[in-house]
């Protein structure tokens, strides 16, 4: 399997022009990006980019204030996390409202076209609380239709209930009646959750009882095992490529292992990527038969951490140390997603291009997958003040609102980023570089690793420095990353055991072409030689040994 490279892509503001920005706006006031604002254009750009994938968020119909009642809806526009119908798509995203389906059906159509891959959103756990299916096939019992609401538990449920006790919060529910309670999608087993709570959302039932000391009731097969199976099947059938699994370590690992078996049996190559953040439950997930699982607690959190809090470099060696080959190659890199700050916002590093040396780590360390979010490769900041979201460095996925850089890119529908100032052209031309890099270089699609950090001596400072090898037969490529703020001079040493492990051939009058930033220079690649390199602040290189 190739090494993905994703490219999350959020519809409802990447191709809104509409430039109101107003606090709290309507879809009227803001605007609201559709499928047919992400033309042929948009989707060639992505993948000049070096992108083999789009992760499009936010494509299954959701709670929205139009559509549902706003004291249960997150916003305006409303989280796409917190699902109406999951045979439907959002109809905010279609020019069309009729005929929504095809024109998300034309959209996957134009990525593959453009030799891209598609995922979408899977939401497994939690639905919204006003969750009823319009657009289900003929003979499909809608979720919760055939439940006995009388029981807390039951695996014949698809949802848990607190018998007696009505739905209520600290604010008027205008109008908006549940009774008896269903229990909130964070795991939240009262009939009053807080604002903090995921109170738009109800968790679905997979037959294990929670308030029974956590017994399993999979026999026979529950009820919403059957339904969600089949929901995964109907967007499979769609032609997408994959899915993004939201939260999927709240649901139990036995499920995952018998829907991802009858997935894959009819759709061998579909992709499955877990959002999960429990280490000590990776393996499981594995085995059931995730392709990919996010590294957030690993990489990403100490990727950040070297980036932004003065954490070691060297400490990055124990991120990917702790997986194990067999793991590794199926932990999800990345920097920037919607739920993480930007890196360029002020709760992060402040600017886009501090993040180039973690983000050549990210992309070259390994073959496991690498993945950045729409707006990262310009620096966006994520410091507006949209409405529901606050000033938090997100971008906000609850408002309607347009993203500047995102638009200076887009110019209206051109997607030649006429209107980005220098600057974000440098980050978006570095980006553009390490991704193609990344998806077209065999040694690092396919390549053996080896980290030299650990053999480094006297000019090489572990903490602000890092530098590995990639090698498969016919290609040799030295990475070396500073994370200094300061342009520094660093000795590099290639120790023996990397020759021998590798089986790497020594190279007494050997060229190193850097494939980043261009420029060639001639070093002596012999074991525990060592030669010199200068590197401005926050910036690496890919070297080709020749």
């Amino acid at each position: 399997m190739n090494k993905p490279i994703i490219y999350q892509l959020f519809p409802r503001y990447f191709a809104n022009y509409n430039e109101t920005r107003k606090h709290n706006g309507t879809k009227e006031e803001n605007g609201c990006g559709r499928f047919v604002d992400i033309n042929e254009r948009a989707l060639q750009a992505i993948a000049d980019l070096g992108v083999t994938h789009v992760w499009y968020t936010g494509i299954i119909r959701h709670a929205t204030a139009q559509y549902n009642t706003p004291a249960i809806t997150k916003g305006k526009a409303g989280s796409p996390y917190a699902i109406t119908d999951y045979y439907d798509v959002d109809p905010d995203l279609a020019k069309n409202e009729a005929k929504r389906m095809q024109e998300f059906e034309a959209l996957v159509q134009r990525t593959h076209d453009a030799g891209l891959g598609v995922f979408i959103d899977f939401v497994p756990n939690h639905v919204a609380r006003q969750y009823k299916s319009v657009c289900k096939p003929a003979g499909v019992e809608d979720l919760g239709e055939n439940d006995h609401p009388e029981w807390a538990f039951s695996p014949l449920n698809n949802f848990y209930y607190i018998p007696g006790q009505r739905f209520t919060m600290d604010k008027d529910l205008m109008g908006y009646e549940e009774y008896p309670a269903k229990v909130t999608g964070n795991d939240c087993f009262t009939s009053h959750p807080s604002e903090n709570d995921w109170y738009e959302t109800v968790k679905l039932n997979y037959g294990v009882f929670y308030q029974g000391g956590g017994e399993k009731q999979f026999f026979p097969i529950p009820s919403t095992w059957v339904k969600m199976r089949d929901i995964l099947l109907f967007w499979a059938s769609k032609g997408i490529d994959g899915v993004r699994v939201d939260m999927a370590e709240m649901v139990p690992v036995e499920f995952f292992a018998w829907a991802i078996a009858q997935v894959k049996k009819k759709y061998k190559k579909f992709l499955f990527i877990g959002e999960c953040y429990d280490p000590n439950r990776y393996d499981a997930y594995l085995s059931a038969g995730f392709d990919y699982l996010y590294d957030k607690v690993g990489m990403y959190d100490y990727l950040r951490g070297v980036t932004s809090k003065g954490w070691p470099a060297y400490g990055i060696t124990n991120q990917w140390m702790q997986h194990g080959d067999a793991r590794l190659q199926h932990m999800l890199y990345f920097l920037e997603n919607h739920d993480e700050q930007r890196i360029a916002s002020g709760f992060f590093c402040g600017s886009g291009r501090c993040a180039e040396p973690a983000m050549i780590v990210a992309a070259t360390l390994n073959q496991c997958p690498v993945m950045i979010y729409s707006g990262q490769e310009l620096g966006e900041r994520g410091m507006d003040l949209e409405g529901f979201s606050g000033i938090d460095g997100r971008s906000t996925i609850f408002d309607y609102w347009g993203i500047k850089s995102l638009q200076a890119w887009a110019n209206k529908g051109k997607f030649d980023g006429a209107k980005l100032s220098e600057e974000q052209r440098e980050l978006r031309a570095f980006y553009q570089r390490l991704l193609t890099l990344t998806r077209d270089n065999k040694a690092i699609q396919r390549g053996m690793m080896y980290d030299i950090a650990y053999a480094q001596g006297e000019g090489f400072d572990r903490a602000q420095h890092y530098a590995f090898l990639r090698h498969i037969k016919g290609e040799t490529l030295l990475v070396i990353v500073n994370f200094h703020d300061r342009e520094e001079r660093i000795k590099v040493r290639i120790p023996n055991d990397a020759f021998v492990y590798l089986g790497l051939e020594e190279k007494p009058k050997a060229t190193a072409t850097d494939l980043l930033r261009g420029g060639k220079s001639a070093i002596s690649f012999t074991p525990d030689n060592i030669f010199d390199i200068v590197l401005p602040a926050w910036k690496g290189v890919v070297l080709k040994i020749k």
